[in-house]
């Protein structure tokens, strides 16, 4: 029996259910004379443990748990990686981030990681008709070539290639420069009296720096690296000059996503449109708003988990002002798993007074533990999705893009999303039958793979712990881990010697599916 923190009391389902003749024998549901919107929450760095309708201690998350009672909550849905960028990457093109050069995790001023020629989810749903939006953290890259952005024009190569019609986004990540929100390829608020420069390489002649002048760090101070260019009393990673009226304030950064959010919702009530919604509150630097400051035993940490819920609150609140609660599809979930002391001083690690952000797992973000992988999941769709349902279903996100497709009846191009199946009937509560495996994939590249009840680690000499920061175990040992998690889910006991049959096996799935996809009869 898998270990959980709580199951939810059934809520009576609140609109009269369609039957879904789903089956994970391909018979899927055909797609209703009106298409539903769809509205995919991405957090940054929220833990499996991170939430009240998961268990957590210590922080209240009301509008998410509203979500958990009026859905599904699954209970074993992974990121395809423990860090950003990769996760990203692979949710928007069904492709695993290995299979590309260049996706760990990005600089600010990267240049665009999804190639414009690649069929991605936003392109999806446009084939079909819908408006598309990204609003929030980007960090898949900007223009054509890494360094070479003129940030004072319109970029080349941005979310509007690959299939936004409209994108509000960050560059990356708010601890990166630059600090600026870019608005339909330009930066938005532009200030032409200050020019932005942007360098990772070196600093600007007579631009202060974390590390040289911690006395401007009126905000938050750094507890390792995070020490070069200084915005709103933060020093970041990366050098920048200029911005002037553009750059923006942490404290406002989740009002900001979550009006221009309502707006995009606004402009295309009359139609079919699917937002992708990408927050950054839980990840470092955490600078909620003054009104959720110092609510939350926690702390800093705390108070931007409860920022997040509130900008869920606010999309649902104006799904039901506009009458669309009924036919939005909502999905909520994260990039990867929680990270606590991530650069900077909030006393995040001192404050946890017992909250487990991993919940169960072991690891965190970076690690090929289960942490690192092992993210919330809620799926609500009041028209066709039985409410106040709990998943243990082996999900992973990387079979999101295929399965929303067979739901929109997208046709999608011979090659594109090559590693994601059609796994709609399980995402709509219909099946709870597991993936037979899925792929997870640490920070230093190394390949893990899930099946059932057993967890393998590819062997990988790398350092124990992560050497950038304090008390994040890699998962890295020089010989093949396997685990066995109905038994013990925190992956203590390594079970390697005692089933070398089941390590063959998953090590085959691994390396096949490292040296190529394999495809699925239901794709």
């Amino acid at each position: 029996m898998r270990t959980h923190y709580l199951t939810l009391a059934l809520a009576a389902p609140i609109a009269t259910l369609q039957a879904v003749a789903a089956t994970s024998n391909g018979n899927q549901p055909t797609a209703s004379k009106d298409k539903p919107n769809v509205i995919l929450i991405y957090a940054d760095d929220l833990g499996y443990g991170d939430l009240e309708c998961y268990g957590a201690k210590n922080v209240q998350t009301p509008h998410i748990n509203r979500l958990a009672q009026e859905g599904i909550r699954f209970t074993d849905a992974h990121a395809v990686a423990a860090t950003s960028t990769p996760s990203r990457y692979s949710l928007l093109t069904g492709e695993y981030a290995w299979r590309k050069p260049g996706t760990d995790v990005a600089a600010g001023n990267a240049g665009m990681i999804i190639s414009p020629g690649q069929f991605t989810l936003a392109d999806m749903f446009k084939s079909v008709g819908y408006a598309t939006g990204a609003i929030g953290k980007w960090h898949l890259g900007l223009g054509e070539k890494t360094g070479e952005q003129d940030w004072n024009a319109p970029l080349s190569s941005t979310p509007a290639d690959l299939g936004f019609d409209y994108h509000y986004i960050m560059a990356a990540t708010a601890d990166r420069v630059p600090c600026v929100f870019i608005e339909d390829s330009q930066i938005a608020n532009y200030d032409p009296s200050a020019p932005i420069e942007v360098s990772y390489r070196q600093n600007f002649p007579g631009e202060p720096t974390g590390k040289d002048n911690p006395e401007l760090l009126y905000n938050l101070k750094p507890s390792h690296g995070h020490d070069m260019s200084i915005v709103n009393g933060i020093s970041r990673i990366g050098y920048m000059k200029g911005g002037g009226k553009a750059l923006w304030k942490d404290e406002n950064i989740a009002d900001s996503i979550t009006t221009h959010a309502i707006q995009f919702i606004e402009s295309h009530k009359d139609e079919p449109f699917f937002l992708y919604f990408a927050t950054n509150d839980v990840h470092v630097p955490r600078f909620p708003h003054d009104r959720f400051r110092g609510k939350n035993p926690m702390g800093l940490r705390g108070d931007a988990i409860a920022q997040f819920d509130w900008s869920v609150g606010e999309l649902l609140n104006t799904l039901d002002r506009l009458g669309l609660t009924e036919n939005t599809l909502v999905i909520l979930s994260s990039d990867n798993g929680p990270v606590v002391d991530d650069g900077y001083a909030d006393e995040a690690e001192e404050r946890l007074n017992g909250h487990r952000p991993s919940g169960p797992w072991r690891g965190n973000k970076y690690s090929a533990f289960e942490g690192g992988t092992a993210v919330p999941a809620i799926v609500r769709w009041p028209a066709r999705i039985q409410s106040g349902k709990e998943s243990e279903a082996l999900i992973s996100q990387i079979d999101w893009m295929v399965s929303l497709g067979k739901l929109i009846g997208a046709q999608l191009p011979k090659k594109s999303a090559p590693d994601s199946w059609n796994r709609l009937s399980t995402l709509l509560g219909d099946d709870e039958t597991d993936r037979p495996w899925i792929m997870e994939y640490s920070s230093n590249h190394v390949l893990s793979v899930r099946s059932g009840k057993w967890k393998y680690i590819d062997p990988s000499d790398g350092p124990a712990m992560i050497p950038w920061g304090p008390k994040i175990e890699t998962g890295n040992l020089s010989t093949p881990q396997l685990y066995l998690l109905e038994e013990n889910v925190y992956e203590q006991e390594n079970v390697a010697e005692k089933y070398p049959a089941k390590v063959f096996e998953l090590q085959k799935i691994a390396r096949r599916v490292r040296i190529s996809s394999i495809h699925h009869e239901n794709k």
